[in-house]
């Protein structure tokens, strides 16, 4: 075993390359069915824990659906945070992991830069692991689409997870084909005076430009998103983290596209186990206890992801808004990073909260507020106590508040969180707004402030009782349980998805 490998609890026995298949075969309507046996999937995941987790999410639904397959995640260090070796699972049930060594940390390299820096490492954990297994094809994150390169220099089919939702993806080869074929290009839009509207084909409804993610609308950026939709196309699948159910319109534009692959809404995927470290143990259980004390839906959850918060003008704002609302409410507060960077950096605590909120706010929400930093989000929302959720709408975070038949109010940050808001709020109805079009990131400019009163009104919407909303919202967390059992979409999508490896590989 080379020595980017970590120790294996079952490996699998070597065996020469005669017996690393085992055919059989099937005469039926006519047609040979050829059935290949002890396959090995490399999944390439971004670097970060949260891409990690959802690809093991992804890579675990493979390995238990079909004894066939075997999966190796081959893993790049973070440059935000470290996660020592013992920070990932050890490897079994035909799941391993290769965990490559540190990098060039420094700020010269962009985020895209850093991935293609570990090139050389991930080349020779390949070169290694087809010398021992019969590899079928390597599986990029969406951001990891430059591996490409090293699938076509071992001759192996490349497919993508996707992350986000299927209308996204169907956005970014629109945007693409808008282009090549129109020479529209979307990243003028941002210079509109007028609030400007176009087709996007997995959408029933126009669709406005200021709901495009930044780096659409950036003309530096551009050229980038362009290039990995024409990359997209090239792959022999993509993996997608929805449900036929949700994206009907965009599955039916992918299953009408002849100029697309084959898309497999597999979702949701979701990592619902909680962390182990025992400072956070102690927070939860703190956290927890007063949600148990807490009538059922009476409280709304407000928490915006890893690399959520807030200046202190808008922390006051929200609040104004929360006293206004009259809900009890569980707010996970932090400080923004400065805006000198493109995607924010994970916000701090602030130093004084009593001198940032309004005079007396902690005083008067005592007894139906509870403010926190770190939020043990999954239980949270899984909490009886818990009626409504103010989210950034992460596309996790939005699955994950589906799951638990949790409406949300929608306030998006950055990457493509103000079309997932959009998505939710006006396609699916599925949301309440606060602001759709927000963003605060640093490559269109600085972020103007939230009003309490446009909080205060998506806050209500979302914790309105016996609303429409609130219904739809149950009958979709319905389907979205439903979809994974033996007999529904996701699982008939993830089989098809196997299916369709093996025959690549003949």
């Amino acid at each position: 075993m080379g020595p980017y490998f970590t120790v294996q609890k079952e490996n699998h026995k070597p065996s020469i390359k005669a017996t690393n298949f085992i055919l059989t075969t099937h005469i039926k309507n006519s047609k040979l069915k050829v059935d290949v046996m002890e396959l090995e999937l490399v999944f390439i995941p971004s670097p970060g824990i949260g891409h990690f987790r959802s690809t093991t999410a992804v890579a675990k639904l493979l390995v238990d659906s079909d004894d066939r397959i075997s999966v190796t995640l081959i893993v790049i260090p973070s440059r935000v945070s470290e996660h020592a070796s013992s920070s990932y699972p050890e490897s079994q049930n035909r799941l391993s992991y290769c965990l490559l060594p540190p990098g060039d940390q420094s700020t010269e390299h962009t985020f895209i830069s850093y991935i293609n820096s570990y090139k050389p490492h991930v080349r020779a954990a390949v070169s290694e692991l087809s010398q021992r297994r019969q590899v079928a094809g390597i599986v990029v994150d969406m951001f990891c689409t430059s591996m490409t390169d090293i699938a076509n220099e071992f001759h192996l089919p490349t497919y993508l997870f996707y992350t986000s939702n299927a209308s996204y993806l169907g956005l970014q080869f629109h945007v693409q084909s808008l282009y090549d074929e129109k020479k529209l290009d979307v990243s003028e839009l941002n210079n509109s005076d007028a609030e400007f509207e176009f087709e996007v084909p997995t959408f029933t409804r126009p669709f406005p430009a200021n709901c495009l993610p930044s780096f659409m609308l950036s003309k530096e950026w551009f050229p980038y998103i362009l290039s990995r939709a024409r990359t997209l196309r090239e792959t022999k699948g993509i993996i997608v983290n929805s449900v036929a159910e949700m994206e009907p319109q965009a599955l039916k534009f992918f299953s009408d596209s002849n100029s697309t692959p084959p898309v497999y809404p597999v979702g949701p995927i979701l990592d619902l186990k909680t962390d182990g470290n025992d400072s956070k143990d102690e927070k939860r259980t703190e956290i927890l206890r007063w949600l148990d004390k807490q009538p059922p839906r009476s409280v709304v959850f407000l928490c915006f992801g890893s690399m959520g918060g807030f200046s202190e003008e808008q922390t006051r704002e929200t609040a104004v808004a929360l006293e206004r609302s009259g809900h009890r409410f569980l707010w996970s507060v932090r400080r923004a990073s400065p805006e000198d960077k493109i995607i924010p950096s994970p916000p701090e605590d602030f130093t004084n909260l009593e001198e940032v909120l309004p005079e007396g706010f902690l005083e008067r929400t005592a007894e139906i507020g509870k403010i926190i930093s770190w939020a043990p989000q999954v239980d949270v929302l899984k909490s009886h106590a818990v009626g409504g959720f103010v989210t950034h709408c992460g596309w996790n975070s939005t699955l994950e508040s589906l799951w638990f038949g949790v409406p949300t109010a929608a306030w998006p940050i950055y990457a493509e969180q103000q079309f997932n808001a959009f998505q939710m709020v006006e396609e699916v109805g599925l949301a309440a707004e606060i602001r759709k079009d927000y963003r605060r990131d640093n490559i269109l400019g600085g972020s103007e402030v939230v009003t309490a009163k446009e909080i205060e009104s998506g806050i209500n919407c979302g914790m309105e009782q016996g609303s429409e909303m609130r219904k739809k919202v149950k009958e979709m967390s319905d389907k979205l349980h439903v979809a994974l059992m033996d007999g529904g979409s996701s699982n008939a999508a993830l089989k098809k998805f196997i299916q369709d490896v093996v025959e690549n590989v003949m």
